[in-house]
């Protein structure tokens, strides 16, 4: 399908993800800021990307990283001012770079005004009714409403001093909202104008399948699990139920007032049938496949999930979001130096670190990013990836930061290993992050990794993203086709746009390119010919 002029810009762009507390420190607090973000704004736009997301930088205690909001309408003061913020944005805006937000509509922080009015406030009170209380079970009340459990470990609900029982998919200190409740919809409406009216160009929406809850609150069966994907079919109480997207309608009006202002969805769901209710054109226009995020580095089901991600989202005229790694995942040049077992997050804790070949998942990290450039579609950068980072599975315990790691009893290490503040400069005791340390510690080699050790060199991987970046404009843009080429089961191969051919090998030798003229490569081609883990984008012969 070619797209026709004055397509949407979100269509086909490339987004690149800032985590705030992480990305660059301006006031030597040893936590990342907006101030240290407008500092390096340069750095995101000499990418050639087309936007920034960023992650909640809203007032919070950081029980979760800023997932615990305490106020919606207000910049944490660790981040800077809301004055800060709105320069921000303006000046991304100069730069030709929209700014995103994140949104954070399933939970607030239990120190949000609303919720301390309801530990206020009797049973059954209206400010109760904002979030989900209840009496517990047994004869005294003392065990839980259900068997609900919370996605970071244990139970999902805690007893407040009265008896009663709250509910909470995640932490303790992020209580879930009431969307059956008229207060909560109409908040959110209000917000979502607030950042719109500031310049924001769109929200990416945090844990959007877990709106709504059974009003009935019955126990979860073993066939449904608790796990935040709910098994295709089964009518799970609290994931992906068919009430939320009512509620997406009611955000999908107020957004459609902002010209070019867009909705994504961080929809964790069992199929691309379900994702694609997400994405119908009163709802979403965005929602990430996370199933491509997590695959093996195998060709068979990357191709497998690429033909299924193009037919959901073409069967409501929409288009895949691509991404394969963000704040809540194992970066994925680790995840593709390890074999497919373990699971890349229980080696996290206790795995053989001998598993780990960092060679080959930076080989085949670089060479994933080209393959997923060259899809149809938008795709989102995490920051650092550009700079091939590797995640940082050696944190030491004591300074863990992740709330799974206590939710766990200690048996998940959680996410820091992916959120380890970004090096900068080659030396330092921040690396150029900033001018006092980092608030999580970064490895001695952090330092070669750097923007600075790879700036301008030849086939670095922050050149490599660069140049990516450029000949994807040039070459792929206003197209959304793709045609699958004929070629040896250990190689991904298609055409884009009837010109241009992608091939990425999967195998262990090197293969023959076609002919044509080489746009780029994610490896030296030595004798005209694709090494094993690379990857390589080549325009037909005029």
């Amino acid at each position: 399908m070619r797209v026709m002029s004055g397509s949407p810009w979100w269509r086909n762009a490339v987004i690149y993800q800032v985590y705030l507390r992480s990305f660059a420190d301006g006031n030597g607090d040893g936590t990342g800021d907006i101030a240290g973000l407008r500092s390096r704004l340069s750095h995101i736009r000499s990418l050639g990307v087309d936007s920034i997301w960023i992650n909640p930088w809203y007032r919070s205690p950081l029980r979760d990283g800023g997932y615990d909001v305490a106020d919606y309408r207000s910049i944490d003061p660790r981040f800077g001012t809301m004055e800060e913020a709105t320069e921000m944005i303006k000046e991304a805006s100069e730069l030709g770079l929209r700014t995103l937000l994140d949104l954070v509509p399933n939970h607030t922080s239990s120190v949000h005004r609303w919720f301390q009015e309801a530990l206020s406030s009797p049973p059954g009170s209206p400010p109760r009714h904002r979030y989900h209380f209840r009496p517990g079970s047994g004869t005294d009340g003392t065990r839980p409403p259900n068997n609900w459990r919370s996605v970071f470990g244990g139970p999902a609900w805690t007893r407040v001093p009265d008896g009663e029982w709250y509910l909470h998919l995640f932490d303790a200190s992020q209580p879930d909202l009431n969307w059956a409740n008229g207060d909560v919809r109409a908040e959110f409406r209000e917000i979502i104008r607030f950042w719109l009216d500031r310049g924001a160009s769109g929200f990416r929406v945090d844990v959007a399948n877990a709106l709504d809850k059974d009003p009935l609150y019955p126990d979860v069966s073993s066939e449904q699990d608790h796990m935040i994907i709910a098994a295709e079919g089964a009518d799970h109480p609290f994931w992906d139920r068919d009430f939320l997207h009512d509620v997406v309608r009611e955000w999908r009006s107020v957004v459609d007032e902002y010209p070019g202002a867009m909705l994504i969805a961080e929809a964790w769901v069992s199929s691309w049938e379900r994702l694609a209710l997400y994405l119908r054109p009163d709802e979403y226009h965005q929602a990430f496949d996370f199933r491509f995020m997590l695959l093996p580095w195998d060709p068979e089901v990357m191709k497998e999930a690429i033909d299924t991600a193009l037919a959901g989202a073409a069967s409501v005229g929409s288009v895949p979001t691509w991404v394969l790694s963000n704040h809540d995942v194992v970066r994925h040049v680790t995840r593709y130096g390890l074999p497919s077992v373990p699971d890349a997050r229980d080696w996290l804790l206790d795995g053989d670190r001998s598993l780990l070949d960092e060679e080959a998942g930076l080989s085949r990290g670089r060479a994933a990013t080209l393959l997923m450039l060259a899809l149809p579609g938008s795709a989102y950068l995490y920051q650092g990836e550009e700079l091939g980072l590797p995640e940082v599975h050696d944190l030491p315990v004591e300074v863990l930061d992740d709330p799974v790691w206590d939710r766990s009893g200690h048996t998940e290490k959680g996410r820091d290993g992916c959120r380890v503040p970004i090096p900068w400069s080659k030396s330092g005791e921040s690396f150029g992050f900033g001018s006092d340390g980092s608030w999580l510690p970064q490895p001695e080699g952090w330092g070669g990794l750097s923007a600075a050790a790879q700036e301008g060199v030849p086939g670095s991987t922050l050149e490599l993203y660069r140049t990516a970046l450029e000949v994807r404009r040039t070459h792929l843009s206003g197209d959304e086709s793709l045609e699958w080429v004929e070629s040896d089961p250990t190689v991904i191969a298609f055409r884009r746009g009837g010109d241009v051919t992608v091939l990425v090998n999967f195998g262990q030798s090197p293969i023959p390119i076609p002919q044509g003229r080489i746009l780029f490569s994610s490896d030296d081609l030595p004798d005209g010919m694709l090494p094993a883990d690379s990857a390589v984008w080549v325009a037909r012969a005029p």
